[in-house]
């Protein structure tokens, strides 16, 4: 299982969608506080649609208690300021995914300890950051068709493509 990690987001609407991206992708994720928002603020359930409920999720009390619990864990670190493009990384099952807050990222001083796992997304110069939502999409989905989409449907919607070429 891939893990998503979100340190101290602060939208509700991007937290419900990427949960909901979790569910679909069989991906935990982890909250670490402070928070933006209350797990249970309707905005974060409506992102996620009824999946909420079906999403594995744990929070933690701060950046230092998701340490604790998850020792030694490998963790990469998605940031713009990162030289390793997210698709030149090898993801590991059972790997963690961490993303920043949307306003912040990462802090700095976490990254430096990690600067080996710290990956990007590559943008024009012009672009300050991606959509959270859309950058954890982006990553776990690399990560996901890496490892050659393991226990996902792959053949999902092809019975809609055929009844569509037939009329």
């Amino acid at each position: 299982m891939l893990n998503i990690v979100l340190l101290e987001p602060e939208i509700p609407a991007n937290t419900g969608n990427i949960g909901r991206t979790c569910v679909a992708a069989g991906a935990r994720l982890h909250l670490i506080e402070p928070m933006g928002f209350q797990i249970t603020e309707k905005q974060v359930r409506r992102a996620g649609l009824d999946y909420w409920d079906q999403l594995d999720y744990i929070i933690y009390d701060s950046y230092d208690d998701f340490k604790e619990k998850n020792p030694g864990a490998c963790v990469y670190m998605a940031t713009t300021k990162a030289r390793r493009v997210y698709s030149d990384v090898r993801y590991e099952d059972d790997c963690y995914i961490m993303f920043g807050k949307e306003s912040a990222g990462i802090p700095e001083d976490i990254l430096v300890e990690n600067e080996e796992k710290a990956i990007r997304i590559p943008m024009l110069g012009d672009i300050r950051s991606l959509n959270l939502g859309n950058s954890v999409a982006i990553v776990l989905y690399e990560a996901l068709r890496q490892q050659g989409f393991q226990q996902l449907n792959t053949e999902g919607n092809l019975h809609r493509l055929s009844w569509k070429r037939e009329n």
